[in-house]
């Protein structure tokens, strides 16, 4: 949005006008009560709003089951998580079935030593199933690079942008790193949703440090982090697809802004509920450079 300003009168008739871009900021809020069970009924009103502890005028507030849902999953098929390639492509298959709506758009990746598109955005399920019929694997396993893209990718995209990884999180391909992963999500108002694939035997082989990324890459973007291995990567999908389905959609023209600030950090609470009611998912912030 552009606003026009008149220059001061004094300066006489060499005034050309001031145009000031006001950027609209976009916040997805995913609410649920203290058993996880997502919290529907909220108004505009339930809401406070704040950028960098200045309080903001929510100027749009929505449900946002309706609006179009641009998705990419990106499938882990390195040597590290190929033993449960097969279960992937079946539960990946039965969660686009699930999800794809008319005006929902879905991609592909898979990432092993690199990172490989298998189809485009499309909302024909069919072009998604033949492209997880490919996924094939072996490898190290490039995640950063594969969060990087992703959301590179989605940030051209119109309307809800969510990202899926199916990864044990161990970067092995040194490429990019979480800082430049995470800067590109929160830039392309990325949502990451983390399914946690570990491995069978207790901690052995498990790389803490690559849980921990996915875990904090959800957490920052506004999306949740799920380990696979204790309910079923069948419910894991199920439980995404519902949680898409409940979030709210708050935006704000920023006003009164810290001056000199590229990061502006975000809060969103929930003002006549005890702060134990309900937990608020939300990205913690945006850039104000472009992409």
């Amino acid at each position: 949005m552009m606003l026009t300003a008149r220059p001061a009168a004094h300066l006489g008739a060499q005034n050309t006008p001031l145009r000031v871009e006001v950027k609209l900021v976009n916040v997805f809020v995913s609410v649920t009560d203290q058993n996880g069970a997502p919290v529907g009924g909220l108004t505009r009103d339930d809401f406070s709003l704040t950028e960098d502890n200045r309080a903001q005028q929510i100027a749009i507030f929505e449900r946002q089951s309706d609006m179009p849902l641009n998705l990419t999953l990106a499938i882990d098929t390195s040597a590290s998580v190929a033993k449960d390639l097969t279960i992937e492509q079946h539960a990946a298959r039965r969660f686009v079935q699930a999800t794809l709506r008319p005006q929902d758009k879905i991609s592909l990746l898979e990432f092993s030593s690199s990172v490989r598109e298998l189809a485009p955005f499309t909302n024909k399920a069919s072009t998604i199933e033949r492209g997880i019929a490919h996924l094939s694997g072996g490898g190290g396993t490039a995640f950063y690079d594969a969060i990087l893209l992703g959301s590179k990718q989605l940030g051209g995209q119109h309307g809800r942008k969510v990202l899926i990884v199916v990864s044990d999180g161990d970067d092995t391909a040194k490429g990019s790193n979480y800082a430049q992963a995470l800067e590109q999500a929160l830039r392309n108002e990325v949502m990451i949703y983390s399914l946690i694939d570990v491995p069978i035997e207790a901690s052995a082989g498990r790389d803490l440090r690559g849980e921990h990324a996915l875990i904090t890459l959800a957490e920052q973007t506004g999306g949740k982090s799920y380990y696979v291995s204790a309910q079923g990567l069948d419910k894991t999908f199920a439980q995404v697809s519902e949680d898409l389905r409940t979030q709210y959609f708050l935006a704000y023209y920023p006003h009164n802004q810290e001056p000199g600030t590229n990061f502006h950090r975000i809060q969103v609470t929930v003002p006549n509920s005890s702060a134990e009611n309900y937990n608020l998912r939300y990205r913690t912030g945006y850039y104000a450079d472009s992409p």
